[in-house]
C-alpha cells in the first residue's frame, strides 16, 4: 500500500475515500515517521493547575524545588501535588546545585520522581544524586543566545551526559531554573544521539516551529514550558507559578497539530 500520511502538499481531501478510511483506522503515531512529542508542564504551585495540566493531556508535571525561583515549592508541597497526578503522568522535581542528600530525600518522597539539574552538577554529581543513574534524571543544557548558540557543543555535552534520560535545552541567562527566553534553535546540531527537551520561551505560537526545527535532530523530541502557559494580571504582568487553562489547553493542541502535520 502505498504512503498515505498527509503532508504539506496533500489532505485527506485529495484522498480517495478507502485510503481516508484506512488512514483513520490507524495509530495517530502511525502517520508520522516521528515518535509523537511527549510535553512537559513546569513550574506548577497549585491543585487546579496540575489538574488542567492532566486534563490537556500532559506527559510530565514540572515542581520547581530551587528556593530562588519564584515558582519555588518545597518537597513536602510538591510530594502533595504529586499525589493528584494519574498513572503515567510523569512527576519531575527540578535542582539547582543542592546537596546528593537533598535530591534523594526529596525524590523518594514522590513515587516515580524524575529529577532535573538545571544548575552546575557535574556528570559524577547527578549520578551521586540519583543512585547511579538508577532513577532517572534530565541535565539541562544552557544555550547561548544569539549567534554564541554556535560555540555550545551539544554532542560533546550529550555524551558527557549519556547517563541521562535526556537533555534539557534551555537559553542560558541570568541566574537559574530558566528564564523564558528562546535561542536560536536552527544554530543546534543537525545530529545528537539523545533524547532532547526543548525548552525556554516556548508558547503556543512558537512551539510548533520549535518541533518542526528540532525533532529531526535527536532521537525523540519533548517540550518543556512554565512561562508560555502563565496566566497575567490585570496589567498583562505575568503570574510566575499561576497556569492558564486555557493557555495549557492552546499549547498542548499547538504541539499535537505539529505532530500531525509532519
Amino acid at each position: 500500500m502505498k504512503n498515505i500520511a498527509p503532508t504539506h502538499a496533500t489532505s485527506f481531501a485529495t484522498l480517495p475515500p478507502e485510503e481516508v478510511q484506512s488512514a483513520l483506522e490507524r495509530p495517530s503515531d502511525a502517520l508520522s515517521p516521528f515518535p509523537r512529542t511527549r510535553i512537559k508542564i513546569c513550574g506548577l504551585t497549585r491543585e487546579q493547575d496540575v489538574d488542567a495540566a492532566v486534563d490537556a493531556g500532559a506527559d510530565a508535571i514540572g515542581f520547581v524545588l530551587y528556593d530562588k525561583s519564584p515558582r519555588h515549592v518545597t518537597p513536602v508541597r510538591a510530594a502533595e501535588l504529586a499525589r493528584r497526578l494519574p498513572p503515567f503522568v510523569t512527576p519531575v522535581l527540578l535542582f539547582v546545585n543542592a546537596y546528593a542528600t537533598e535530591i534523594i530525600a526529596a525524590c523518594a518522597m514522590i513515587a516515580g520522581a524524575t529529577a532535573q539539574f538545571h544548575g552546575d552538577e557535574t556528570p559524577e554529581q547527578c549520578l551521586l544524586a540519583t543512585h547511579g543513574g538508577a532513577r532517572p534524571y534530565l541535565r539541562a543544557a544552557r544555550i547561548p543566545l544569539g549567534d554564541a548558540g554556535l560555540d555550545f557543543d551539544l554532542v560533546k555535552y550529550a555524551q558527557d551526559y549519556s547517563n541521562a534520560q535526556a537533555i534539557l535545552l534551555d537559553a542560558h541567562v541570568e541566574g537559574f531554573g530558566g528564564g523564558g527566553k528562546a535561542f536560536n534553535w536552527s544554530l543546534l546540531p543537525p545530529s545528537v544521539n539523545a533524547h532532547l527537551v526543548l525548552s525556554g520561551g516556548l508558547t503556543a505560537a512558537n512551539v510548533a516551529d520549535g518541533v518542526t526545527l528540532v525533532r529531526p535532530r535527536c532521537k525523540t523530541l519533548a517540550v518543556d514550558v512554565s512561562s508560555g502557559v502563565e496566566a497575567v494580571d490585570a496589567h498583562g504582568k505575568p503570574l510566575k507559578g499561576i497556569k492558564d487553562p486555557e493557555k495549557i489547553k492552546q499549547f498542548v493542541a499547538a504541539v499535537r497539530a505539529a505532530d500531525r502535520q509532519t
